[in-house]
């Protein structure tokens, strides 16, 4: 739905909300077209229900208006003196249909000053719970999320198991497309495994101004661009239509910005001619193919892991060929030092990920034999050389920017155009070739002008990520939120006692230098706030008893 949709729905919900209760204003002292006029009406009735006005701004929020209309139907009820749990149960179960029986029906006798105390223990554990749902989905949906980080496409930079925050204001909060699902979750309710949302109607795309646009290098949260899967991990095998808030999410590195100019050579990366540096805490890695001199490699893996910073998994591929041949995941450093201490005598990339100078060094001594490329490299132009070592130079587009168009460059940007940019309610744009001119739903296309800005993102786990090298571009209404520190830190391969990285919890996860963990820091601070409430408390009753 686009925004004089949604214009004419409000409207008529305001309509619907005037003929349901005007009376109820009259009763309380208002006058009767108070109830019709968008905003005014709701500020009006948050003074009948003794509510304070901000309630209001609740009201427009996504997701968590669903939340607020349901406090709104049993207070508005309540205000008039419909308390049983009958009324409050058919005020729900109707959605607000009830209050137009109460409204032309029933006698309106308006209680001034209500109390908001519930009667029972059961209202204040329900009013205490709905509350705290709100709040957690407010904050959920526009302050901080929790994820997890649940592949090692970004080892060993972020580990499988870390439990991260994720800032949506640092790069403005996006507000949900979807705006009937169920809170604080993605696009599956647990334990239910059915979808946590309903695809229509849909919100236009809309997001907060932030204070900070991403930069190079950063670690960024968004929606997988081409996910159709029911819900992440789980493919049936199906197209599933989701929208772009309820796409599974993902974390990568952004390592060119809207405006770049973008190439590879040998895995490195070159951003307007220049090599990328990439920051200290970094810590790209590969798969390589080694020969080692240890036939005890496997069984000292744990002594292998600490020491040479390789990860858990090493593999065996040709054991019966050769018993010393294994495949591991390493950092460059990690594989040249194993070389330098003659544990491998050798070592192969694989998938050509091999992406320092010490690339060059392993070719120039011949210990690379084979080089493998990767057709399915975006954009599938096999007019292109492109793999996932080497691409030539590309352009990351950015808003407003204008771009000459031909049969060379579509490959490019034909998913942006179609999709990104020219989907409303899943209806898309249409390119299509005609010898070599290009056309847009049928007319010729000879120049393209960006709506928004977009992003190139890897994993640091180069042989071991789905990432802009396989599906292209991630758009800026794709983005979700930057991760801003590991609250804590799980290794799911060890069991329960050994499990908690205690080093990684509360750690930030951008910064110069390498992460220090700040978890003592933390304990000290909530140690000294029940403290500090303890002695409060203490104080309190010696007051009251004195």
């Amino acid at each position: 739905m686009n925004w004089t949709e949604w214009l004419i729905v409000f409207i008529l919900i305001q309509l619907v909300h005037g003929l349901g209760t005007w009376k109820m204003y009259v009763a309380a002292g208002f006058k009767a077209w108070q109830a019709f006029v968008p905003v005014f009406n709701a500020v009006t009735l948050m003074k009948i229900m003794n509510r304070p006005w901000w309630w209001t701004i609740l009201l427009f929020l996504p997701v968590v208006n669903l939340l607020m209309f349901i406090v709104i139907w049993v207070d508005t009820l309540r205000s008039f003196g419909y308390n049983k749990a009958i009324d409050t149960t058919l005020g729900v179960v109707t959605f607000g249909f009830y209050i137009y029986y109460i409204n032309y029906t029933q006698p309106l006798n308006y209680i001034h000053d209500r109390s908001l105390d519930p009667r029972t223990s059961a209202g204040e554990w329900t009013n205490s719970i709905l509350f705290a749902v709100i709040a957690a989905t407010i904050v959920h949906t526009y302050v901080m999320q929790p994820f997890i980080i649940p592949t090692s496409s970004l080892e060993k930079t972020l580990l499988t198991g870390d439990f991260l925050f994720v800032s949506k204001f640092h790069y403005g909060a996006r507000l949900p497309m979807t705006p009937i699902a169920a809170p604080m979750v993605h696009d599956t309710i647990p334990v239910l495994g059915v979808k946590s949302y309903l695809a229509r109607p849909q919100l236009p795309y809309t997001r907060i101004p932030g204070f900070q646009k991403i930069e190079r290098n950063d670690i960024v949260v968004f929606n997988y661009p081409t996910d159709t899967i029911n819900s992440y991990p789980n493919d049936d095998g199906k197209y599933h239509y989701k929208p772009i808030d309820k796409k599974s999410n993902y974390v990568k590195r952004c390592v060119a910005i809207a405006g770049d100019t973008m190439s590879m050579k040998d895995g490195v990366i070159y951003i307007n001619g220049e090599e990328l540096i990439l920051p200290e805490r970094a810590r790209p890695q590969h798969i390589y193919s080694v020969i080692t001199t240890r036939l005890d490699l496997m069984a000292d893996q744990a002594y292998m892991i600490e020491k040479y910073d390789i990860t858990e998994n090493i593999y065996q591929p040709d054991r019966d060929a050769n018993p010393n041949k294994l495949q591991l995941t390493a950092t460059d450093k990690a594989i040249e030092q194993l070389t330098k201490d003659g544990i491998i005598t050798s070592a192969e990339m694989r998938n050509q990920e091999l992406a320092t100078p010490y690339r060059k060094d392993l070719r120039d001594r011949n210990d690379i034999s084979t080089i493998y490329n990767k057709p399915n490299a975006f954009p599938y132009d096999g007019r292109l050389s492109n793999n996932n070592d080497d691409r030539d130079p590309f352009l990351i587009p950015a808003e407003g920017m204008t771009v000459d168009i031909d049969y060379k460059n579509i490959s490019y940007f034909e998913r942006i155009i179609e999709v990104y940019e020219g989907s409303e309610m899943n209806i898309f744009n249409d390119i299509t070739l005609k010898g070599n001119k290009v056309l847009l739903n049928g007319q010729p296309l000879t120049s393209y002008t960006f709506k928004q800005d977009y992003y190139w993102l890897m994993g640091d786990n180069r042989d071991n990520s789905l990432d802009s090298r396989f599906w292209g571009y991630v758009p800026f209404n794709h983005v979700v939120g930057k991760p801003v520190f590991v609250w804590m830190s799980y290794d799911g391969n060890k069991s329960f006692t050994s499990a908690f990285r205690f080093e990684r919890m509360f750690t930030t996860v951008n910064g110069s230098g390498q992460p220090t963990s700040y978890l003592v820091y933390f304990l000290v601070v909530l140690g000294g706030y029940f403290v500090v409430k303890k002695i409060m408390s203490n104080k309190k009753k010696n007051q009251e008893n004195s």
